[in-house]
Formats: structure tokens, C-alpha cells, sequence
């Protein structure tokens, strides 16, 4: 594990510049798509074989992502972080290039039981959790049953409690129903000017999803029948029925927890980040992300990994 000295070192040099209006040094350079696909792994779990990668030494770092998307979406936050954490991004069952049985459940529920099961097989006993997106109420699930298995928690914009599914993603979770969403997803590969306009309401920058990028989310969902059908299985399969019950659990939840929430987020409103910071005792900080949207971890790292860094390392301290 990296001494908390050279922590403390990465941390005060990110400290000067990011005031110096810079991006933080020792950073590795972002996992490209080529990259992303050699370096993949997969676990054996009960639940399915789960496709990850990873980068860095040191005391573990689990990103979750939410959907369309699958690990590639954390490589501009592992990039930084992979200097003091060992970064592993899964990819949830349904998503990416995970592959399950196609009568495996991939309910949040049974998605947060994945989580403990991935851990098992790679031999790890606790985790600083990141999240996204739908990921978000996996971590939360993931908490709330297995709270010792945590150092940190961080959340950024999510399903909430009772807060989903959004009323804006009604129209996708019919089409999945009727078994044509991912067609209206693969119409985008070679539309990029439709891509970007239809992704601009979870990016406040969707160039990000360059060709490559875009590809690598999308394809392996297309690839068979049975990917088609597993990816429509994880939008058919939202209800808040699965977090609701949480509460309780979360009230008494004291690991240390971030809550960093974009505000130009048309599906999560901001009051769902105080709500997670008044119902979870063990919040140090609600951080808010002016011009942000969903998926800003992905197009916005620096405004997570600033807070993230300070947080990790205040984390650390504690645990000494």
C-alpha cells in the first residue's frame, strides 16, 4: 500500500495545482479504448462471469457506472487516482462486456449481491466505493447489507430512495419492454451530430463519446440476442421498491461518505444529494457541481476528483 506520506505529497501538489487553475500532476494518461479492451478481466461469480480492468497499487478503489455504460466511463478519474489506489471498474451485469445467464437476475438488489460475490473471487475484504448513475443505488444496496466491507463511500448523481425512475427515462424503459431500445442506441454509431444531441442531456460535453468511446458502450450490449435481451432486462427491471426498504439501514450506515451531485441534471434533482447527506450520518461533505450533468465523472472528472482526493485522504487519516 502507498505510504500516507506520499499520499499527503500527491495530495499537496494536486492542492497547488488546482489552484494554480492546472490539472493535478502524476496523473497517468486516461485508458484509451484499446487499451480498455486489453487489459480486460473477468471474475467467476455465482452471479455471471464479471468483465472488469484495473490500474494502480494500493488499498482498493471499486467504481460503479451506470447505464448505457460500463467501466470504460471511470477512465479519466482512474487516471489520476491510479497513482494511490488500486482502481478496479466492473461492469454490472446487463452492461459492458459482463456476460450472465440469460435467467441471472439484474435487479439493483441482485446487482449489489454481485458486488460482494466479484469482491469474494478477487480476494478483497473492504473498498473505497465510487458511483453513478444507476450504479449509485447498487452502492447504496452494497452499503447498507455490507457496510464493514467499506473504507469510503462516494456517491454522485443517482437513483435516490423513491426519487426513480426518473419520468424522463419512461419512454427508454418502454422501448425496452418492447425489445427495441438498443436499436435506437446503435442508430447513433454512425450518427455522431444525432449522438451528441441526444446525449447532451447527461453530458454537459458529449463529444466526449468520440466514435471509439461510443462504440465500446454500445456494441457489446448489440452483440447477441442475448446481450439485446439482458440489456433490456436492466431497464425493465428499475423500481424503487429495492431502495425504499433501505432507509433504515442507511440512517445507521457511519462509513464515511462524499456526496459530489452536478445541479444541471435533468433526471436527479440536487435535493436528492441533501438527502442522502441528512439520512446517512456518516456524510462529511455535499459537494455541489455548477454546470454539470449525470454523467460528469466521465466529461467533468477534475470537479470529483478534487473533492474526492481531499476526502480520500481525510478518509485515511481517520482510519490511522
Amino acid at each position: 500500500m502507498m505510504g500516507r506520506r506520499k499520499f499527503f505529497g500527491l495530495m499537496a501538489a494536486s492542492a497547488v495545482a488546482g489552484a494554480c487553475g492546472s490539472p493535478a500532476i502524476q496523473r497517468a494518461a486516461p485508458m484509451d479504448v484499446a487499451a480498455f479492451h486489453a487489459s480486460r478481466r473477468f471474475a467467476a461469480t455465482a452471479s455471471g462471469n464479471i468483465a472488469y480492468v484495473e490500474q494502480g497499487q494500493g488499498r482498493v478503489a471499486l467504481f460503479i457506472h451506470g447505464v448505457p455504460l460500463n467501466g470504460l466511463h471511470w477512465r479519466n478519474v482512474i487516471a489520476e487516482l491510479q497513482g494511490v489506489r488500486r482502481c478496479i471498474a466492473l461492469d454490472l451485469m446487463g452492461l459492458g462486456y459482463t456476460r450472465i445467464d440469460p435467467k441471472q437476475p439484474v435487479s439493483f438488489v441482485a446487482q449489489a449481491r454481485m458486488v460482494r460475490e466479484f469482491l469474494d473471487a478477487l480476494g478483497i475484504d473492504k473498498v473505497d466505493l465510487v458511483a453513478n448513475d444507476s450504479g449509485g443505488a447498487v452502492a447504496q444496496l452494497f452499503a447498507a447489507a455490507n457496510p464493514r466491507r467499506l473504507h469510503t463511500l462516494t456517491l454522485t448523481n443517482c437513483d435516490v430512495h423513491d426519487n426513480w425512475p426518473p419520468e424522463a427515462i419512461r419512454p427508454s424503459m418502454e422501448a425496452a419492454r418492447a425489445g427495441t431500445l438498443i436499436e435506437r442506441y446503435t442508430s447513433f454509431i454512425d450518427n455522431p451530430a444525432e449522438r451528441y444531441a441526444r446525449f447532451s442531456r447527461a453530458y454537459a460535453d458529449s463529444r466526449v463519446l468520440t466514435d471509439d468511446v461510443y462504440r465500446a458502450y454500445i456494441e457489446p450490449l448489440a452483440a447477441t440476442a442475448e446481450t439485446r435481451a439482458n440489456f433490456h432486462r436492466y431497464w425493465t427491471s428499475f423500481d424503487n421498491a429495492q431502495t425504499v426498504p433501505i432507509e433504515s439501514k442507511l440512517r445507521e450506515l457511519k462509513v464515511p461518505t462524499l456526496v459530489v451531485w452536478a445541479l444541471d441534471d435533468v433526471f436527479f434533482d440536487v435535493k436528492w444529494a441533501h438527502w442522502l447527506g441528512r439520512t446517512i450520518p456518516g456524510t462529511v461533505k455535499v459537494v455541489e457541481v455548477p454546470g454539470g450533468k449525470l454523467f460528469f465523472p466521465e466529461d467533468r472528472p477534475q470537479a470529483l476528483l478534487g473533492p474526492l482526493w481531499e476526502f480520500l485522504w481525510s478518509a485515511g487519516r481517520s482510519d490511522a
